[in-house]
């Protein structure tokens, strides 16, 4: 289950409700869901998606997503810290960015207007939409273990928009594998 660290005042919140309504309060969504049968630990993609199906297909429909997949990030990834480094870097979509996480845990780090920064911690079960436009970064640190599905509108899928603000190095820990 998610938790919620709250920056500058290093407070953590794990109360699933209490982080729902503050990240609501900025237009993130954050739910949780449950498979409709029990995965296997190498469940492939088909497998993955069919059993969120009955999650995730009215959510696509309801919100007019096109495409979905699942990424499974793990310490044997190759080239993995290249790929932990270019989701660490403040960034924006120009589309909303969706992830539901299948397994694993990984950190989404959100510079919000007012300047504060937020890190949610995302398990199994934790389904996260960030909206469009939203200055934000991801970890994989420190498991190195995400498998996710993602939830697109455009085909081409996750491009970054760098902000090159610098902001996001204050908040990296360095972590070997």
């Amino acid at each position: 289950m998610a938790s919620l660290l709250i920056a500058k005042e290093n407070i953590t919140i794990t109360d699933f409700t209490s982080i729902k309504n503050l990240l609501f309060q900025h237009g993130i969504m954050i739910d949780q869901w449950i498979a409709s049968k029990e995965l296997s630990i190498d469940a492939d993609q088909e497998t993955i998606l069919a059993a969120y199906a009955h999650e995730l297909n009215p959510f696509m429909k309801k919100n007019g997503y096109a495409v979905a997949d699942v990424i499974n990030v793990h310490p044997e990834t190759p080239n993995l810290l290249v790929i932990r480094e270019k989701f660490m870097k403040e960034h924006t979509h120009s589309e909303d960015e969706i992830r539901f996480f299948v397994d694993g845990v990984g950190k989404f780090w959100f510079h919000l207007d007012n300047e504060e920064i937020l890190c949610v911690t995302c398990e199994r079960g934790d389904f996260m939409s960030v909206p469009k436009n939203f200055r934000h970064w991801f970890d994989l640190a420190p498991q190195y273990f995400v498998k996710a599905i993602r939830i697109f509108s455009n085909i081409e899928g996750w491009v970054p928009n760098y902000t090159d603000s610098g902001i996001d190095a204050n908040y990296n820990p360095i972590h070997n594998l």
